[in-house]
């Protein structure tokens, strides 16, 4: 499915580590909702601790045993007479401590929600301006529905455990540390009996922790896959529609549904012997302190205050225990979460300058072979600072060869020159590398050996956004956002006026197709432009790549769905604007290329033979073969038409 690494399972505490990075700025509000959390356990202690108290001191027969800690507070309160003639007061203490871990609790829940989500929406930003800029060749090998899952489903797992889990796993690892040295300082053989299987409780949670992180990983990429084929299914219905692969699709989903479904059950499977296993340990540990606790209190070695506080105290922290296991199983979700991330934000972005000359620096050291290294040390050696602005002049393919990762080659040292001014085209057999040349130029991938050089300066030595920005491509297939048309073809220059706007729409033959449209330039227009035909995505592509003005021309297949009517008014329009940039077009259709001031003829990633229309036609080779046969088709298609209009009716 992908080519992303797959990193070995493990308890992946290191990676949680990441969680305190994404906190960023909001640290210390972060930090604060867990001192706030530690105020609210105090106070939920002293709940217990004042009835204990009264019971010890106020209510118990003269005699009975009263501990240090019911004293104290007995005394606090102003001794046994008062409370035993004001009971209201205790009642106050009790409320006010109960509201004031309320409240303290809803602040604390406030402060880490809200430096969650602040946290989170960066994260959420970062990752998404990670996706803008990372190379062409992660996106060929990650499938986007896989893509799309890491962005939003595990970025919301990770917002989940800083709001949630993370502050719960405190409230329930706090309530047990305070309530030790409380119980010790009342009773050290009741806080004994009262601790002696949270200890088991804890380390069974970070074994179920272990165990379910790789449940999860395998649960999260199940999903992603099953969200893939979805997103394909829909992106793609069409296709399916019309080849009548409804069928297939749907055994193919459920396959998929299938593993997310076994994926689910496994690991619910275990989510289930957790809470059964803790449910019986903690079982235990109430019983426990219940047995432990009335043999004292009938021994007369234990308060019934004391009795009463030991056996409130266990019940307030030994189910939020019990529920640390599903805390740390969520923090497992959160670190496969977060390595899953971590494919998309650690590979290099494209970035220019500097970070190209130093990869040339190192592949000149003993990474590039052959050529290359020749390239690289070559580039190594260049002071030359990232352009403002293309260089004036040609374009030249110096040797370029190209093969993709675990792929045949594709490009076999292509030499080619575009003049300042020229139009240049390129034909050949489908695979013979010509859309690879114009994502070499857009460097969308680099040359395995060889370069490509612009007014003489090697391209891997300008800002890549510059250079994109300066060619006007049309690539196949042509993509349209769901917008109104003005908005695609201004796209990159919103402040154009329509009359500018109209004015490329002219040359590609698009305004009067436009103009008939109810709303005229404000028609929004469906996703990827589904609601026009093939040959209106082409030509708004083709008046979107006219407006930029730029200095480079490249429509690769760019009018392989228009008919020949139109093809020849674009042509025309082209035809007027010769001589401004340098232009490449590749194209199957020989009509397309005739008008060119040079053909450059492909085969089997080499260029075979390159001239002029006249030229190429007067010797035998490829381009003569193709072009004979299409003449013949065309022919054959007038005699039909021819025959069909004159057929009686």
């Amino acid at each position: 499915m992908t080519d992303i690494p797959k990193r070995k399972p493990s308890f992946a505490l290191g990676r949680l580590g990441d969680l305190w990075i994404v906190l960023g700025t909001d640290r210390p509000l972060y930090a604060g909702a867990i001192a706030v959390q530690a105020l609210a356990a105090t106070f939920s202690y002293v709940v217990p601790l004042v009835p204990q108290a009264v019971i010890d001191g106020v209510f118990s027969a003269p005699g009975t045993r009263m501990g240090a800690m019911s004293a104290w507070i007995i005394e606090k309160l102003g001794g046994p007479e008062v409370v035993r003639a004001d009971l209201w007061k205790p009642g106050v203490v009790i409320a006010v401590a109960a509201v004031a871990a309320g409240l303290l609790n809803i602040l604390r829940g406030w402060m880490t929600a809200r430096a969650a989500q602040r946290s989170v929406r960066r994260l959420r930003e970062r990752v998404h301006a990670r996706l803008v800029r990372l190379p062409v060749p992660f996106f060929d090998a990650n499938e986007s529905g896989d893509l799309l899952q890491r962005a939003t489903s595990d970025v919301d797992t990770v917002q989940n455990v800083l709001a949630n889990q993370i502050a719960e796993m405190g409230r329930a690892i706090l309530l047990l540390l305070i309530a030790i040295p409380l119980m010790f300082a009342i009773d050290w053989r009741m806080a004994i009996a009262s601790t002696v299987l949270a200890i088991p409780v804890v380390a069974f949670a970070g074994l179920y922790f272990r165990t379910v992180s790789d449940r999860f990983r395998t649960k999260d990429e199940a999903e992603g896959r099953l969200t893939a084929k979805a997103q394909e299914n829909i992106a793609g219905i069409r296709v399916v529609r019309a080849f009548g692969r409804q069928s297939f699709e749907r055994e193919e989903f459920r396959e998929r549904n299938a593993a997310h479904r076994d994926a689910d059950i496994r690991l619910f499977d275990g989510l289930s012997q957790f809470w059964a296993l803790s449910d019986v340990t903690c079982l235990a540990q109430i019983l426990l302190v219940l047995v432990v606790g009335l043999t004292l209190v009938s021994g007369g070695s234990l308060g019934a205050g004391e009795f009463f506080f030991f056996l409130f105290a266990t019940n307030m922290y030994i189910w939020p225990i019990r529920h640390l296991g599903r805390m740390l199983a969520d923090l497992g979700k959160a670190a496969v979460a977060i390595e899953r991330l971590h494919a998309i934000m650690d590979p290099a972005a494209e970035d220019a300058g500097d970070e190209v000359r130093g990869e040339a620096r190192h592949e000149a050291r003993g990474e590039a072979r052959g050529e290359a290294a020749g390239d690289a040390s070559r580039l190594a050696s260049e002071t030359v600072p990232v352009h403002a602005a293309l260089p004036a002049g040609g374009i030249r393919f110096e040797g370029v060869r190209f093969a993709y990762p675990r792929g045949n080659t594709v490009l076999d040292g292509v030499d080619l020159t575009v003049g300042a001014g020229e139009t240049v085209a390129i034909m050949g057999p489908s695979g013979c590398g010509k859309s690879t040349l114009a994502a070499l130029l857009l460097r969308f991938h680099e040359p395995t050996s060889g370069r490509i050089t612009i007014g003489g300066t090697d391209i891997r030595l300008l800002d890549r956004s510059l250079l994109r920005s300066r060619i006007a491509s049309v690539l196949q297939p042509p993509f349209l956002y769901s917008r109104s048309i003005r908005e695609n073809v201004a796209i990159v220059r919103p402040e154009l006026p329509v009359a500018a706007i109209a004015e490329a729409a002219d040359s590609a033959a698009i305004h009067d197709s436009v103009l008939r449209f109810q709303r005229g330039w404000e028609t929004v227009i469906g996703e990827r432009g589904i609601t026009l035909s093939g040959g209106q995505r082409q030509r708004l592509a083709i008046a979107r790549a006219l407006v930029r003005d730029a200095d480079i021309l490249l429509l690769d297949d760019a009018l392989s769905a228009v008919d020949g009517d139109t093809e020849r008014r674009i042509l025309n329009a082209m035809r007027a604007r010769r001589g401004r940039v340098p232009t490449i077009v590749i194209a199957h259709r020989l009509s397309t290329l005739a008008e060119a001031d040079r053909i450059v003829v492909m085969e089997h990633g080499r260029v075979i033979d390159h001239g002029t229309h006249a030229e190429l036609i007067a010797r035998d080779g490829l381009y003569k073969r193709l072009w004979a046969i299409q003449a013949e088709l065309e022919d054959e298609e007038r005699v039909a038409v021819a025959s069909d209009a004159e057929a009686p009716r």
